[in-house]
């Protein structure tokens, strides 16, 4: 129960990470965070531990009591923005295309996968979100250092600059209905403005 995911927001009601219950519970102990309500209302620690759990929630228990899981925390000193956007790097490319080579449209684990310029940097391309794609070893072959209809080659979608943050994709984080109002449906970030 306390390795189960919930959502950090900043001072101004912004997702900023997930976390840990563990760390959560440490955050609202200390002071450092207040637990998030579904009518958004807040919680310090005391007052969340003296709600009552029912069936619907999960909890932890103590000696003395059951304290519901928070789902959501809003950290009390900490009010910067989330990063705009995404950092270009391998790991990001593979996540923007969900492990897929973009030409030949099979899913590979990462180590068998490599990142292909669409013009290849010997014709003038750059290593940019516009230019570069996640390969299969056996397409990149056969791409070589040539241009897509040089290779008879042909992208299953144009390379974009994402505009999520890789940290609140789905993938491999439980999502909770209450993080609903806080976090678009593909992942994004919302704007509370």
């Amino acid at each position: 129960m306390l390795s189960t995911a919930v959502l950090v927001l900043n001072r101004n009601f912004q997702a900023v990470q997930v976390t840990t219950a563990r760390r959560a519970f440490c955050l609202l102990f200390r002071g450092a965070a207040h637990a998030v309500g579904r009518d958004f209302q807040t919680f310090d620690f005391s007052a969340w531990s003296a709600l009552v759990s029912d069936n619907g929630h999960d909890v932890v228990h103590t000696p003395s009591a059951a304290i519901r899981v928070p789902r959501v925390i809003q950290l009390l000193g900490y009010d910067r923005v989330p990063r705009p956007s995404v950092r270009f790097s391998r790991a990001n490319v593979f996540t923007r295309d969900r492990n897929t080579c973009q030409y030949c449209g099979r899913s590979f684990p990462r180590h068998k996968l490599n990142i292909d310029h669409v013009i290849p940097k010997s014709l003038g391309g750059d290593s940019s979100w516009e230019n570069v794609v996640c390969s299969c070893v056996s397409c990149n072959r056969i791409k070589g250092g040539r241009l897509l209809k040089d290779a008879g080659l042909r992208l299953l979608r144009q390379p974009r600059r994402p505009v999520w943050s890789p940290l609140f994709r789905r993938d491999g984080v439980e999502w909770y209905d209450e993080w609903t109002p806080f976090l678009a449906p593909e992942g994004r970030l919302l704007s509370r403005n």
